[in-house]
């Protein structure tokens, strides 16, 4: 990877100096700061989708990068990594950063103080997590990226914002705690924290260790997925993300994958059919813990009555589906499940985004925006109607009136969003939602025997993501209903520009994957042959040897 090497750590070191660059320059150029901001996170979308058509343009055993940022050799030095996981999860996160913050030019950057520096910061910390090949650096980026979530989430400040954060930052600081004592366990057991070595070393740990091993792999995963939002661990997520300003909330989206990502890539790797007496240790209880989530959302989403919420409980599903999908360690299941992710976190990010601009129609805009520049059209008032038209009892026409536009862009918004979680054709929320179902009734896709049945836990999979969606369906046309169809007298809320961009692109990236599914479906399975043969992920780090020094270059040439 000689070309594009050094663009590894680019996605980190780029956020990092420009959050430095923003606290040099101060509040009171908070226009330079919010420009600043837009470019370094186009230029960081733009260098993870080098990053993604290098890697995809390799052959399967060559498109995993490694660059030593200090020079040193694995499993001693700090080691960074990209393959068609980490890579896929670069470009959403910058997808998700970008519009989030295009969103937030619209007023949501000035309601606080150095919104621009924590959100690039956040940032950083995203981009680390999916790069990162050692747990301590892994537990670093973890760190960077809630120390700024605190922040983000209470920007705007409000009683419920603050109520919600303290609760997040206690789980999270809790869950960290465990992150600490797991990694801390895995040590004792192996001498090792690099990702690729306790894969050669697991296999190897005597017998009278191995309960050790697999007590420190639990307590770890525990810090994952109570940050990922499994149930019982996910009772703090829902308010905090409800209770987020809509570009906070647009971009934590991404941020309950990491957990995602942390649990699928140490499984996959520490845990292969390759481990020994430790093979597979756990997998059930992700089944059964993404069952158990899947379900308890899908029952409380019926509840829900604000947009915010509903998305929030949106992402638990989307959550415990892709754990329950993981935890059968199939490829063909896996790499449904990454391309539900995808189609997922573009979904949500715009549902958030949308929940605002939905919302702010039933105040009528009783707040109006602060300066009206850039402000959407007023919407056009309704026309006498022409002789022969019924009218009601207030001589107002019952047919024939005209939608404000502003109106028809929010209600063609929600449906799309609607479609997009539900799974219903023909968006890509669908196409995710029927190769997981195609791949579970796939016995020798599963790598099982015709003759073998799907079990119990596929049965109960495939039941849920179908009551999910039903129960989705539901709710979701409650709150059209009541935000859409109900009769009131209030006028279309204004709208900026830059707060329905971002809604475009989103979801015109989620036609985009319906149009072009069959190229990132592809895409996935490959990205799942390479999580179930970890091998040439090992080798990879494993064999990379530092850059000589000029010391040893000028003694290699001496004679």
């Amino acid at each position: 990877m000689s070309g594009l090497n050094q663009l590894i750590i680019a996605p980190i070191l780029l956020p990092l100096l420009t959050a430095a660059l923003m606290l040099l320059i101060g509040e009171k150029h908070r226009w330079m700061k919010a420009r600043l901001n837009l470019l370094s996170t186009f230029a960081g979308l733009a260098i993870a989708v080098s990053l993604l058509i290098w890697v995809r343009n390799q052959g399967q055993a060559e498109s995993i990068g490694v660059y030593l940022p200090g020079n040193w050799a694995a499993p001693f030095g700090i080691v960074l990594v990209v393959d068609h996981l980490s890579a896929l999860l670069l470009v959403l996160t910058g997808i998700v950063g970008s519009c989030a913050l295009l969103f937030a030019r619209a007023r949501w950057d000035g309601a606080g103080a150095s919104f621009h520096a924590l959100f690039q910061i956040q940032l950083m910390g995203l981009y680390g997590a999916f790069l990162t090949a050692d747990l301590f650096n892994l537990f670093v980026f973890f760190e960077v990226l809630l120390a700024a979530s605190y922040g983000l989430l209470l920007h705007g400040s409000g009683r419920a914002r603050v109520k919600a954060g303290l609760h997040y930052i206690a789980v999270n600081l809790f869950a960290s705690s465990l992150f600490l004592v797991g990694a801390a366990m895995l040590y004792g057991v192996t001498g090792t924290l690099n990702m690729a070595d306790l894969a050669l070393k697991i296999p190897l740990v005597p017998e009278a260790d191995r309960g050790l091993l697999h007590a420190g792999a639990a307590i770890l995963a525990m810090a994952f997925l109570a940050k990922a939002g499994i149930w019982p661990l996910n009772f703090w997520l829902v308010p905090a993300y409800s209770s987020a300003s809509a570009p906070v909330a647009a971009l934590f989206a991404i941020m309950t994958k990491v957990g995602l990502y942390a649990v699928l890539r140490l499984w996959s790797l520490l845990f292969s059919g390759q481990a020994g007496a430790s093979a597979h240790f756990g997998g059930d209880w992700l089944v059964y813990g993404g069952l158990a989530t899947l379900a308890i959302a899908a029952v409380s989403i019926l509840a829900a009555q604000r947009l915010e919420r509903l998305a929030a409980l949106s992402i638990l599903v989307s959550a415990g589906t892709l754990l329950a999908a993981v935890g059968f360690g199939q490829p063909l299941l896996t790499g449904a499940a990454l391309f539900y992710l995808a189609s997922s976190t573009l979904a949500l990010c715009a549902l958030f985004l949308l929940a605002e601009l939905v919302e702010r129609s039933r105040s009528a805009n009783e707040a109006p925006l602060e300066d009206e520049e850039g402000a959407m059209p007023s919407p056009l008032e309704s026309l006498h109607p022409p002789k022969g038209i019924n009218l009601d009892d207030e001589q107002k026409a019952v047919i024939g009136q005209i939608i404000p536009w502003t109106m028809a862009f929010l209600g063609l918004s929600f449906i799309a969003c609607a479609l997009l979680i539900i799974g219903m054709p023909p968006l890509s929320g669908f196409i995710g939602k029927l190769n997981l179902i195609s791949a579970l009734f796939n016995p020798q896709g599963l790598g099982m025997a015709p003759t073998q049945s799907l079990g119990a836990a596929g049965w109960v999979l495939v039941t849920l993501l179908l009551l999910s969606g039903m129960a989705a369906l539901i709710a979701f046309g409650r709150v059209g209903i009541q935000r859409f169809w109900k009769p009131e007298e209030r006028p279309s809320p204004l709208l900026r520009r830059y707060e329905c961009l971002p809604i475009v692109i989103l979801l015109s990236l989620c036609v985009f994957l319906s149009l072009k599914a069959e190229p990132l479906l592809r895409y996935t399975q490959d990205t799942a042959a390479g999580l179930q043969a970890p091998d040439a992920y090992i080798n990879a780090v494993m064999a990379t040897r530092p850059l000589p020094g000029p010391t040893t270059a000028n003694a290699e040439v001496q004679p």
